[in-house]
C-alpha cells in the first residue's frame, strides 16, 4: 500500500469466506467478490503487516488513514500521540480535503489547552512521526458517540469536512 512501509491491504479467499453478494437489481444472481488481487478474493479493508514469524498483524483500517502528499497516515497514530500528550482528555482524529496535499488531519479534543506546538514537542520527544501532528485542532465539549459508547467516526468526518 503506498505510504505504508511494511504492510498492505488484506485480501482473503477460501471455503470460509462468503461466496458472493446478492444484489437487489439482480435477484437470485450471486456475484462473487472481486478485488485488486483477482476474482474470488475479498478485500477486508484491514491494513496488515507480517511479523518475523509470518503472523499477520492488523495495524489499522483503510478508512482510518489519511493520504497526505502521497503518504498514508494512521488516524489512530494521531489519536495515540494526542493521548500521550494529554492523557486526561479525549481525542479523535479525522481528515478533511486539502487542495494542495490531498487530505489534512483534523484533531477533535476535549482539551482546550492542547495546541500544535505541544503536539510537535511531544512528537519529537517520543519519536512520533512529524506528519502525525495535525494542522487543525478543534476543541469540543464532547466527542460524538454511538449507542455502544464508541466514537462516531461518520459524524466526526462530517465535522472535519465542515471545520
Amino acid at each position: 500500500m503506498p505510504g505504508i512501509a511494511n504492510g498492505g491491504i488484506l485480501h482473503v479467499r477460501g471455503p470460509n469466506v462468503m461466496a458472493g453478494y446478492l444484489k437487489a437489481d439482480q435477484p437470485g444472481v450471486l456475484q462473487p467478490p472481486v478485488s485488486d488481487v483477482g476474482d474470488g478474493w475479498y478485500e477486508t479493508g484491514d491494513v496488515v503487516e507480517l511479523d518475523e514469524d509470518g503472523f499477520v498483524k492488523i495495524v489499522g483500517r483503510v478508512k482510518r488513514f489519511a493520504k497526505i502528499a502521497g503518504e498514508m497516515v494512521s488516524l489512530e497514530v494521531v489519536e495515540k500521540l494526542a493521548t500521550a500528550t494529554s492523557p486526561a482528555m479525549l481525542h479523535a482524529a479525522s481528515s478533511q480535503p486539502d487542495p494542495a496535499k490531498g487530505e489534512a488531519l483534523v484533531l477533535f479534543t476535549t482539551d482546550t489547552a492542547l495546541g500544535r506546538e505541544r503536539l510537535q514537542a511531544a512528537a519529537r520527544a517520543g519519536g512520533w512521526p512529524e506528519i502525525a501532528v495535525p494542522r487543525r485542532i478543534v476543541s469540543v465539549d464532547a466527542l460524538p458517540l454511538l449507542g455502544t459508547g464508541k466514537i462516531d467516526y461518520v459524524t466526526l468526518k462530517q465535522w472535519a469536512e465542515a471545520a
